[in-house]
């Protein structure tokens, strides 16, 4: 942000009396301990992410009125991302100070260097992040310089369906086709560049087709691609939402929906899917990770950077992380080890008492691991489904 010769000569009176009138507007330099007095703080959720964090944030806010005087939560989606932060740096007026995102956001932003590099040179004023899960570490690498993992968890791809509709659910992916191919407009999943599901269900194909390169999605999914041409036939649209496909399985126009862990338990515990709704693994099935990440936008000041540093230590601790079981949205959520749902809020626990899974235990035990694709493929991924997919059927 340039500073006008106003601003400079104010700058300089201020120092010459000794008495600074709230935070600095540097958006370079090194990021002070706390800021120099209190500052706003405008989060931007593109993940869904506050419904795990929200609560965090509120306690930290409570906890250090010295440093943060107020926040404003903002939501939008994930594509809508770059154009809002690439508008504000070109303006040189960036309003938004912390974005929430999932991988996709993430990738995009890194594509497209909109990100403050946070790590290495802040790792030790975030301790938790040795503390973290196997997974949730491995998803950090994803982030390079640029973002910290706050929640986690296993993910997908499974496929949710109500037994009244669907008696005998696929077991395979070639049985998935099949049923598509045999009730048109049955099978749906969401955009993947917008949909938690929906990535996770593409990332997860290579896995489950066997195709030569899991990580190479312009040369090593030959198979997976064919099998989404395939599909697409029996596809008559493609939800910009997973709240969407969700909806639809409720109402019956879609019988069998991609989804995870927590796309499964949150929405029957909010009532938005019968209770009595199954979910399903095909064969062979590894589990894609999944994480939620905080990233500071370029153009920043450092004084609202030192608060953002403060509040994401505060959150990566075992206190605050327990907050991520939520109502099983990201099931189990929690990035850090030693995080048990013992330690959740009563009403996480009576709502994942009632419509949790215990099958998950070992499901997550029993199956492989993998991380998603990294910012560069992701990106590549989500441009060729959309070009060569299912672009022209999303819903808007």
């Amino acid at each position: 942000m340039q500073k006008t010769a106003l601003a400079a000569t104010a700058c300089l009176v201020l120092a010459a009396c000794g008495a600074p009138e709230g935070p600095s507007n540097k958006t370079d330099g090194p990021v002070p301990a706390k800021p120099d007095g209190t500052v706003t703080l405008n989060i931007l959720d593109v993940a869904g992410d506050l419904q795990l964090t929200q609560g965090m944030i509120d306690d930290f806010v409570a906890r250090n009125k010295d440093q943060i005087d107020r926040v404003t939560y903002a939501k939008a989606t994930a594509p809508e991302l770059v154009g809002k932060i690439k508008a504000q740096q070109a303006a040189n007026r960036v309003d938004i100070d912390l974005v929430l995102t999932g991988v996709d956001g993430l990738a995009a932003g890194i594509e497209q260097s909109l990100w403050t590099p946070l790590l290495p040179a802040y790792a030790s004023r975030l301790p938790g992040m040795n503390d973290y899960l196997p997974g949730a570490a491995t998803m950090q690498k994803l982030a390079g310089d640029f973002g910290v993992t706050v929640t986690y968890y296993p993910s997908g791809p499974l496929i949710e369906y109500l037994p009244a509709q669907v008696a005998d659910p696929p077991k395979t992916v070639q049985d998935l086709l099949a049923y598509a191919k045999a009730n048109p407009g049955a099978v749906q999943y969401a955009r993947p560049s917008n949909s938690g599901p929906g990535r996770t269900f593409l990332m997860g194909l290579p896995y489950l087709l066997g195709d030569s390169d899991p990580t190479d999605p312009i040369n090593g999914w030959s198979k997976t691609w064919a099998y989404l041409a395939e599909l697409n036939k029996y596809v008559t649209l493609y939800p910009s939402s997973t709240s969407e496909t969700m909806k639809n399985l409720a109402n019956g126009s879609a019988k069998i929906i991609a989804t995870t862990t927590g796309w499964d338990i949150n929405p029957r515990v909010l009532g938005t899917v019968p209770k009595e709704a199954q979910v399903g693994t095909l064969r062979g099935f590894h589990w894609v990770t999944d994480a939620h990440y905080a990233v500071v936008p370029r153009g920043v000041p450092v004084d609202k950077q030192a608060a953002v540093l403060n509040l994401l230590a505060h959150i990566l601790t075992p206190e605050q992380q327990a907050k991520a079981y939520d109502q099983g949205y990201f099931y189990p959520g929690p990035a850090l080890k030693d995080v048990p749902l013992s330690m959740a809020p009563p009403e996480s626990q009576q709502a994942l008492a009632e419509y949790g899974r215990p099958e998950y235990e070992q499901l997550i035990a029993g199956n492989p691991l993998e991380v998603p694709l990294d910012a560069k493929a992701l990106v590549a991924a989500f441009d060729r489904w959309d070009r060569e997919i299912g672009g022209a059927k999303v819903k808007k």
